[in-house]
C-alpha cells in the first residue's frame, strides 16, 4: 500500500515551506515521493515555489479547480489512480488553505483508491502569529484541519512569542469547543521552534504522528461562495511599490477580509520575483519563472476597492 499524507493549514500558514522540508526528509529516508499540489483556484502559484524539489528526485503533480468541487474531486481521484501506477511509496497532498479534511477521508475510502493507498499522516501547519479575528466559516475550516491531524506544526515561531502561541492554541481549542469536537488537542503532537534550527528528531516524531478521525458538528460550507479569489495575469509592478500597496490593502477595511496575497510578479525591467503575504508577514524573493500571476484570496472581497491599488483584475 502507498502511504498517503495530507498537509493542511489555513491560508498563508506555511504549508509549502513545510512540504519542502518534509518531502526531502522522506526522500532521504529512501521513499519514492510524489507531491500533489491540489488547489481550488484556477492557477496554482505554489507549484512554482516547490520546483526546487524536483532536483531532489521528488516528482510534482498539479491539480487545479475552478469549475466546482465535484469536478475537482474527480480530477484528484483520477490523479491518485494514475500515481498508483508509477511506483511511488509516498504521496503527499497539499490542498487549498480552505479545504475541508472530511473530503480527504471520503475520497480515501472510495474504490479503487482504498486498494492502492493507506492514510499515513494528517499534519496541520498553524501560523504562530495567526490572526484570530476570523469569521465563523474560517474558524470552521481551521478547526476541521486541526481536528483530524496527528501533528500540529507551528510555523514562524521564531517571529512570535510564547504568549502569542499560547493564545493561538487557546483560540483553536475554543473553535473545537464551538463545533463540539469529540477530542481536543491533548492527544496530538505539537511542534514548536524554528524549523531550520531543529534537529531531525522533531520531524521523526511528525512522520510517526498518524491522524485522528475526530467527530464534530458539521457546517455546510460552499467555499466558492464564502471565499473569493481575484486573479491578475501577467501582473507587472515594481517590488517596493507592490509591497506598499499590499500593506495598504490589508489596512483598508473597504477591500474586504483579505487573508492572503501571493504570486509571481514582473518588475518594470522584466525581472521576476515572488510575493507571498498574509496580514502578519510579507515575503518577497527572486524566482526563476516566466509566468506572472498575482492572486488575492479572502472573504467578502471588494474588487472595485482592490482595483484602486492593483488595477482591474483579470478574473
Amino acid at each position: 500500500m502507498i502511504k498517503l499524507d495530507l498537509i493542511t493549514g489555513f491560508l498563508g500558514a506555511g504549508k509549502t515551506t513545510f512540504i519542502k522540508i518534509y518531502a526531502k526528509y522522506l526522500a532521504q529516508s529512501g521513499e519514492k515521493v510524489c507531491v500533489i499540489e491540489n488547489d481550488f483556484g484556477a492557477i496554482n502559484v505554489d507549484m512554482v515555489l516547490l520546483k526546487e524539489l524536483e532536483s531532489e528526485g521528488i516528482n510534482l503533480e498539479m491539480i487545479v479547480g475552478g469549475d466546482g468541487k465535484e469536478a475537482h474531486k474527480r480530477r484528484l481521484k483520477t490523479k491518485l489512480i494514475s500515481m498508483a501506477m508509477m511506483g511511488y511509496t509516498r504521496v503527499i497532498i497539499e490542498p487549498s488553505g480552505i479545504f475541508d479534511v472530511d473530503e480527504y477521508f471520503d475520497l480515501l475510502y472510495e474504490n479503487p483508491i482504498d486498494r492502492f493507498y493507506s492514510a499515513s499522516n494528517v499534519i496541520a501547519v498553524v501560523d504562530s502569529k495567526l490572526c484570530t479575528e476570523m469569521s465563523k466559516q474560517a474558524r470552521y475550516i481551521l478547526m476541521s484541519e486541526v481536528a483530524d491531524a496527528g501533528a500540529i506544526v507551528f510555523s514562524r515561531s521564531q517571529y512570535s512569542t510564547k504568549d502569542k502561541m499560547d493564545s493561538v492554541v487557546n483560540f483553536i481549542e475554543s473553535a473545537m469547543d464551538e463545533f463540539k469536537c469529540r477530542e481536543g488537542l491533548e492527544s496530538k503532537y505539537i511542534s514548536y521552534g524554528e524549523w531550520s534550527a531543529l534537529d531531525s528528531s522533531w520531524i521523526d516524531k511528525i512522520e510517526k504522528a498518524g491522524f485522528s478521525r475526530n467527530s464534530y458538528e458539521k457546517m455546510h460550507l460552499e467555499t466558492d461562495d464564502t471565499f473569493q479569489t481575484i486573479f491578475y495575469f501577467n501582473f507587472q509592478m515594481e517590488k517596493d511599490e507592490l509591497q506598499r500597496k499590499i500593506s495598504a490593502i490589508f489596512s483598508d477595511p473597504e477591500c474586504g477580509n483579505v487573508h492572503r496575497i501571493k504570486g509571481i510578479v514582473k518588475d518594470n525591467e522584466g525581472a521576476v520575483y515572488e510575493i507571498n503575504t498574509t496580514r502578519n508577514e510579507l515575503v518577497a524573493g527572486v524566482v526563476d519563472n516566466t509566468d506572472a500571476v498575482l492572486v488575492v484570496i479572502g472573504e467578502a472581497l471588494n474588487k472595485e476597492q482592490i482595483a484602486k491599488y492593483l488595477g482591474k483584475p483579470t478574473i
